[in-house]
């Protein structure tokens, strides 16, 4: 099964650990070291299967490659899955056992937090192995938690993509539909709401749900039925694969844009939204700040204020992107995966 999946997506290794004293059961996939080190969170998840959980790891750590490549950093890419056990809560030993598999790579794959992690669980990790990032910062230094900087980086680009398919210069007033309103989601709807867009939002955690319509005066409705509300804006910022062959003819927003990864099923998925004129923004271009923020933060010597730069740099990264689809009257995330798989194979070579 490892070798089988590794050919489907060009993985380069796959590694698979397992302590029992903590019960740690973890899945490294190094998609590729081309332009660096695999850079890439560690996501700990309720997985059906060890099957399910090696699908995300091999997905997720593709997308890196891509995001990496696309947000100009030198890293390849990689991804952790911690299949995440109910009837045993996750302890700090659990993550210094993780913490000696990520050292045991020997420095091809550099971690940070993800869902299911936090920055503390990464300060555990970091008392074992020096490839991690998502640690407390030093005063201006670049480095903490990277949801912020993610919910920047998509701020950013819901202002190009509005740009470029409802020719507006503002988010005032527009209608944004956020799926999952957890710490990038939130932060995200702050700035919406401050901008002036007009919220509907939903959230599996009701807490989270009444949060956000207490701070922004979000109207809430059903995860059920959050991707087909009658928005100009659909943010999906749960998990993947929400956009598929039964879901896309139902989506009546304008733009799809938003923080999650593998929004798209299928990369088929790509032309039926665009065969119904919906600007589909790559997830792993628009959602780049975090991993800008880690990678800053590992490579030494940068601030805040670089961090904020690079982010800066993806609205113009993906206006190019929206540019040259319809210019060859393709899929935006075709281009973008064209645009990506250039950078990285000029890395192979040089």
């Amino acid at each position: 099964m490892f070798f089988e999946s590794a050919a489907l997506l060009g993985h380069e290794s796959i590694h698979q650990f397992h302590d029992p004293e903590t019960g740690l059961k973890a899945i490294i996939a190094i998609h590729s070291t081309a332009l660096g080190p695999a850079g890439g969170g560690c996501r700990r998840w309720h997985y059906a299967s060890e099957a399910e959980a090696l699908t995300d790891a091999l997905r997720l750590s593709r997308g890196m490659t891509y995001k990496n490549a696309m947000a100009g950093l030198p890293m390849g890419g990689g991804k952790a899955v911690i299949m995440a056990d109910p009837d045993n809560p996750p302890s700090d030993d659990l993550y210094l056992a993780f913490g000696r598999c990520v050292e045991s790579l020997g420095g091809r794959y550099v971690t940070a937090e993800d869902v299911g992690v936090s920055v503390d669980n990464m300060r555990q990790v970091k008392q074992v192995t020096d490839y991690v990032a998502g640690l407390p910062p030093n005063g201006s230094s670049a480095g903490g938690d990277p949801s912020p900087w993610t919910a920047d980086g998509v701020f950013l680009g819901l202002g190009a993509a509005a740009q470029h398919r409802l020719g507006s210069s503002s988010l005032d007033g527009l209608r944004i539909a956020v799926q999952g309103v957890g710490k990038v989601g939130y932060d995200l709807c702050r700035q919406l709401h401050a901008a002036g867009a007009r919220l509907v939002i939903c959230d599996v955690n009701q807490q989270n749900a009444d949060r956000v319509q207490t701070d922004f005066a979000a109207q809430v409705v059903s995860p059920e039925q959050i991707l087909f509300q009658d928005v100009d804006i659909l943010v999906p910022c749960a998990l993947g694969a929400v956009l598929d062959a039964q879901s896309i003819p139902q989506i009546k927003a304008s733009i799809v844009a938003g923080a999650a990864n593998n929004q798209l099923a299928t990369v088929a998925d790509g032309q039926l939204l665009r065969d119904r004129n919906i600007l589909y923004v790559p997830d792993y271009v628009i959602n780049g700040g975090g991993i800008i923020s880690a990678a800053l933060e590992y490579m030494g010597d940068k601030t805040t204020d670089d961090v904020r730069a690079q982010i800066a740099l993806i609205p113009e990264r993906l206006t190019e992107i929206f540019v040259t689809a319809d210019q060859q009257q393709k899929p935006t995330n075709v281009v973008a995966d064209t645009m990506a798989e250039s950078i990285v194979a000029a890395g192979a070579s040089s």
